[in-house]
């Protein structure tokens, strides 16, 4: 399987630097990179109504678009589980 690039959009970015704890950055940013290996990873879901995935870590999401045919993982939002689908 072929790598996937990983595109994050400046406002996740902001949204993964105003976490709190270091530790909660260090994770989703290691999940972000598990990303470009395996897009579709167990325990994600795509969200009904959109073309949009969501993945678990700890009590933050990621939410995240997939381009199969350029090979391109770009996340939309990161937040915790109470705000991030709103």
């Amino acid at each position: 399987m072929a790598k996937y690039r990983l595109l994050i959009k400046p406002s996740a970015v902001k949204e993964i630097e105003a976490i709190p704890l270091k530790r909660e950055r260090r994770r989703l940013v290691e999940r972000l990179v598990k990303l470009t290996e395996n897009p579709r990873p167990f325990g994600s879901e795509k969200l009904s109504g959109q073309e949009k995935y969501r993945v678990r870590q700890g009590r933050y999401r990621i939410l995240y678009s997939i381009e199969d045919q350029n090979l391109v993982v770009y996340v939309v939002k990161v937040g915790h589980r109470k705000d991030v689908y709103r």
